[in-house]
């Protein structure tokens, strides 16, 4: 489907991942209109990768523009919800960062205006839909490699010291806390892999272990899930120290099935092979390696078809919604542990 095409408009550029949605949608027949932020520097970086880009005077000149189908955002996570509420209501699809919504007020909202629109809501749970690994493990666990999924172990670390940080990063009221911002690709992992379609979270806890100077900030959470298709583990923190120069982050998935198991190491392999998205596959005849560096994920052709066919193919809008719930759910829930030195 060579020929698919859309229009799209960006509102909002507070996180970087604007850059890889941005070129998903670039890569798939998507025409890359017109771009708001309040801020002028990310506008200029921004405008400085994708110069096809007009800058408009206010968001609501990219809401009230006829010509495009989908709004873009990575605005401040406590401000994704109302862009979406605002690009559906007027007719159009809603691709956001994650989390696209800090509160579960906002994330009711988000339901029952994507239900009485009918338009789409996908949210960009990055670490699975543009991680090659992830899709490899799809194609394998489709084949039966592993047999059943039954659990999954999800491992989020990354670095506070890899860029400047405002001041909302630091501020659970902004973010949604540590749960709901970085562990929501754990949560889409757990249940796109387990196939779940209900579930409920067991225990949740966070913590702020090394930065006292932001006492509302956590830089450690777990989280221990159970659904209908298999148990889920995931632990996300701020945590990776300076001497691990080769990513942000050290971040892992384990898949445990009922014929063998699984590990995907998507950002690096620590036993020194180069590059990332490295899977490891043990079942009952070998332990091997597969490259997966080569892989192309399929979800941004599939999304935009599903905005121009009206179709579920990327993501179902449940399952992108339920991962958010959880978030939420387990943030609410997490008891507050150990302190600051």
């Amino acid at each position: 489907m060579t020929d698919m095409k859309i229009r799209f408009g960006v509102i909002g550029l507070n996180h970087g991942h604007v850059y890889p949605m941005t070129r998903t949608l670039l890569g798939h027949g998507g025409e890359l209109v017109s771009v708001y932020a309040s801020e002028a520097d990310l506008l200029r970086d921004f405008c400085a990768k994708f110069p096809q880009s007009k800058v408009a005077r206010c968001a609501e000149a990219v809401l009230d523009d006829d010509s495009l189908q989908v709004i873009v955002s990575a605005s401040i996570p406590d401000e994704r919800a109302a862009v979406g509420l605002a690009a559906m209501r007027r007719g159009k699809d809603f691709f956001v960062d994650k989390p696209g919504a800090t509160t579960l007020e906002q994330l009711a909202e988000l339901r029952r205006c994507q239900s009485e629109t009918r338009r789409i809501v996908s949210i960009w749970y990055g670490e699975r839909l543009d991680s090659p690994a992830c899709t490899k493990a799809d194609e394998l666990i489709q084949a039966g490699a592993i047999g059943r999924v039954v659990q999954t172990i999800g491992l989020g670390p990354h670095a506070v010291h890899t860029a400047p940080r405002p001041d909302w990063f630091y501020r659970p009221a902004r973010t949604g806390g540590i749960l709901v911002d970085i562990a929501a690709h754990q949560f889409s992992h757990f249940l796109h892999f387990t196939r779940s379609q209900r579930a409920e979270v067991v225990s949740a806890q966070v913590a702020n272990y090394r930065c006292p100077q932001h006492a509302e900030f956590e830089d450690f959470g777990d989280v221990l899930l159970r659904g209908d298709g298999g148990t889920g583990y995931a632990r996300v923190d701020w945590l990776t120290p300076r001497g691990l120069t080769e990513s942000w982050g050290d971040g892992r998935l384990t898949l445990l099935g009922t014929e063998g198991f699984m590990e995907l190491r998507k950002n690096l392999d620590l036993a020194g092979r180069p590059g990332g998205e490295h899977l490891f596959l043990v079942d009952h005849k070998q332990t091997r390696h597969v490259d997966c560096s080569a892989v192309v994920p399929p979800y941004g052709k599939r999304l935009v078809s599903d905005i121009i066919q009206r179709t579920e193919s990327a993501m179902p809008q449940e399952e992108c919604f339920l991962a958010l719930e959880l978030s939420l759910l387990a943030q609410k829930k997490a008891a507050k542990i150990g302190s600051t030195g």
